[in-house]
C-alpha cells in the first residue's frame, strides 16, 4: 500500500537512480567506446536489460550511435553491435571570460575543441561583452556546425562564481559584481546555459577527458591574470557555500614584496599573475609595453633574463602547490599555466619546490601540466556544460530537441 504523499519521493528516487545508471552507461562509452552492451554491463554492474534500455534512450537522444556488427572472438557466438558516442550530431558551446579577451568555442561530446575564437574586450561592459559573445557563438555555429544541434553554452571565468544561480558574484579584475551571466546569455541565445569558475571547470575536464588519476582526487591550480584553485575527490567537486571555494589569490608566498589590491604584500596572485610579470618585463627592459605573450615568446626563444623571471615565478607557484598538496593530499595536482605548457624548465622547478616544502613523496608523478595545452580556456567553458550532460544525460539539456527517429 502506498499513499499519495509517498509517491513523489519514490518517483524522485527512481528518477535519480535512472539518471545515475544512464550516466554510468554514457561514461563507459566515453571511456572505452566503441563498446559492446555486454561489456558495458560488466564494467558498470548494471543488468543487461538496464544497459539495453539506457542505450536505446541515449541512441534516441542522439548521444550514441550503433556501429556495424562485429564478429565475436574466434567466430564463436553471436555478432555484437558496438555503440559509440555520436560526435557528429551535437556540439557544446563554450565561453571563457579572461581579463582581456573572451574565448568562444565549439566542442564535441569527447571534449575535442572543433573551433575557437579569441575576442579582445577591454573596456566593454558586462552586458555588452556577453551580447558580443552570443553573436560570435551564433557565427561559429553557422560557419562550422550548421547541421549540428547545440546542446547549450557553458561559461567559465575566474573570480567568485555561484554555479547554482549562474552569477559572477565578484570578479575584481573585470570589475564585475553580481552579474547574472546565465540569465543574460539564456535570453540572447535561447539555449541552456551553465556557469562555473574556470578552475572547477578544468577539474571536470580532467575527470571526463584528461588525466586518469583525476577521477580519484585532484587539485587544479590555475595561474593567469587570475590565480585560483579547485579540488575534487571521487565524483564530487567541492564548491562550498555559494561556490566560494578555491580562493587562493591571497595565500602568502615567501620572498615577494609585490603589493596586492587587498593592501598587503606577498599575496600569491599579486606575485605571479601574468599582469605582474608583464609589468616587470617592462621594468627590466625586456619589453616596451606590458605584454605577457611577448615575454613568454622571449623565454621560449631562450632569452636568459626572461627565463629567470619565469623560473622565479615557477618557484612561487611551487610554494602554493606544496601547501595545497599537504592540506588536500590529492592523487594528482594539475598546474594550468601558459609557461608550464611552453617553457619546459618551469614544471621541474615547481616539482622541486614541492619536494622541498611538502610531504609529497613523488612530485614528478603527482604534479603535472594540463591535459589541454593550447585549448584549456575553450575546454573549460565546454566542460561546464558537458559535466552536466554526463552527470544526467536524461536530464533537461536535451529536452528541447526532438528525439532521433
Amino acid at each position: 500500500m502506498s499513499s499519495r504523499a509517498e509517491s513523489p519521493q519514490r518517483t524522485d528516487a527512481r528518477g535519480a537512480r535512472r539518471s545515475a545508471s544512464a550516466s554510468a552507461v554514457l561514461r563507459a562509452v566515453l571511456d572505452d567506446g566503441p563498446i559492446a552492451r555486454s561489456t558495458i554491463a560488466r564494467r558498470t554492474g548494471l543488468s543487461a536489460a538496464a544497459v539495453t534500455g539506457h542505450t536505446t534512450e541515449l541512441l534516441q537522444r542522439g548521444l550514441l550511435l550503433e556501429l556495424p556488427e562485429a564478429e565475436s572472438r574466434g567466430g564463436v557466438g553471436r555478432p555484437h553491435v558496438p555503440v559509440d558516442l555520436d560526435t557528429g550530431r551535437h556540439v557544446a558551446g563554450a565561453l571563457h571570460l579572461a581579463v582581456h579577451h573572451a574565448t568562444v568555442a565549439l566542442l564535441d561530446l569527447r571534449g575535442n575543441v572543433l573551433v575557437q575564437h579569441e575576442e579582445p574586450h577591454d573596456g566593454l561592459a558586462a552586458e555588452d561583452l556577453l551580447a558580443r559573445a552570443a553573436e560570435i557563438f551564433d557565427d561559429l555555429l553557422l560557419g562550422h556546425a550548421p547541421d549540428r544541434e547545440p546542446l547549450g553554452l557553458g561559461v567559465a571565468t575566474g573570480g567568485w562564481v555561484d554555479r547554482e544561480s549562474g552569477t559572477v558574484v565578484e570578479h575584481p579584475l573585470l570589475g564585475w559584481r553580481n552579474v547574472p551571466v546565465r540569465d543574460l546569455l539564456a535570453g540572447s541565445t535561447g539555449l541552456a546555459v551553465e556557469v562555473d569558475g574556470h578552475a572547477r571547470a578544468l577539474v571536470h575536464a580532467e575527470r571526463l577527458f584528461g588525466h586518469p588519476r583525476a577521477r580519484d582526487s585532484v587539485v587544479q591550480l590555475f595561474a593567469g591574470n587570475v590565480v585560483d584553485a579547485a579540488f575534487a575527490t571521487g565524483g564530487t567537486v567541492h564548491h562550498g557555500p555559494r561556490s566560494a571555494a578555491g580562493a587562493v589569490a591571497h595565500l602568502r608566498v615567501d620572498d615577494s614584496g609585490e603589493p596586492c589590491r587587498c593592501g598587503r604584500t606577498g599575496c600569491l596572485e599579486a606575485a605571479v599573475s601574468e599582469a605582474t610579470l608583464a609589468r616587470k618585463g617592462v621594468e627590466n627592459g625586456l619589453l616596451t609595453l606590458p605584454d605577457f605573450p611577448e615575454l613568454l615568446t622571449l623565454a621560449v626563444d631562450g632569452d636568459s633574463a626572461a627565463l629567470r623571471m619565469f623560473h622565479e615565478r615557477a618557484r612561487l607557484l611551487g610554494q602554493a602547490a606544496a601547501l595545497l598538496l599537504d592540506v588536500l593530499n590529492p592523487a594528482v595536482l594539475v598546474v594550468v599555466d601558459r609557461s608550464v605548457a611552453h617553457v619546459p624548465s618551469c614544471l621541474p622547478i615547481i616539482r622541486d619546490e614541492v619536494g622541498d616544502r611538502s610531504r609529497c613523496p613523488t612530485p614528478a608523478e603527482t604534479v603535472v601540466g594540463t591535459s589541454f595545452p593550447g585549448t584549456e580556456l575553450a575546454t573549460a567553458g565546454g566542460a561546464v556544460l558537458l559535466d552536466v550532460l554526463y552527470g544526467d544525460p536524461l536530464g533537461p539539456i536535451l529536452t528541447r530537441w526532438p528525439h532521433a527517429s
